[in-house]
């Protein structure tokens, strides 16, 4: 007889789905609870901030890890594995609709930059900010608009963006040049050095 339970929360993502595939539900609850919702806001950036449809996507992107956990290779980091899975789901999305050419995406409307205690003046100022910055956002192509998401909003490694997109790095960092050189343009008047 066992005296302590397993800590499934202390168990890394890769541990999680090897339990999962063993028919531990625990280890699911432990899997979604870690990724539902930034999964959710991926899949929203991309499909045109369709709240529902993402919800819709995260339901399903569960369910096939539900039905075929062996399809995970847990030598690969699961988290890489995911996105990939996730950005795969809205390519074909976006095959089914043909609508490729309008695959730009912007920010969520609640961005989290705003703090209440500050003035009036700064609020209005960070309002502007997150609403040229979308208006940027969406009107860089696709390949530099989906690096630039993935490194600064899901705050992913070069490494990683490069698994997800299945480029190499050195594409990830040309991408990530260029775009950051863009936002930076369209960007000047919210540079410190401007606003003497």
């Amino acid at each position: 007889m066992r005296l302590f339970k397993r800590d499934f929360s202390a168990l890394s993502d890769e541990e999680l789905v090897v339990w999962m595939s063993k028919g531990k539900k625990v280890a699911f609850d432990h899997l979604y609870e870690r990724y539902a919702a930034a999964m959710h806001y991926f899949f929203q950036q991309k499909l045109k901030k369709d709240k529902e449809k993402a919800e819709d996507f995260v339901h399903d992107l569960f369910a096939k890890l539900i039905q075929k956990p062996e399809s995970f290779d847990p030598e690969r980091v699961f988290k890489t594995w995911l996105y990939s899975v996730a950005n795969n789901m809205v390519k074909n999305e976006y095959k089914k609709m043909q609508v490729r050419s309008n695959t730009q995406n912007g920010l969520e409307d609640d961005y989290g930059i705003l703090d209440e205690s500050r003035g009036s003046l700064e609020i209005l100022h960070w309002q502007n900010f997150e609403e040229k910055l979308e208006g940027v956002i969406e009107d860089l192509d696709v390949k530099h608009s989906e690096v630039f998401q993935l490194r600064h909003l899901q705050e992913m490694s070069i490494k990683e963006i490069a698994e997800v997109l299945l480029i190499n790095e050195g594409t990830v960092k040309s991408r990530l040049f260029h775009a950051h050189k863009k936002v930076a343009e369209r960007m000047k008047e919210f540079d410190p050095k401007n606003r003497r």
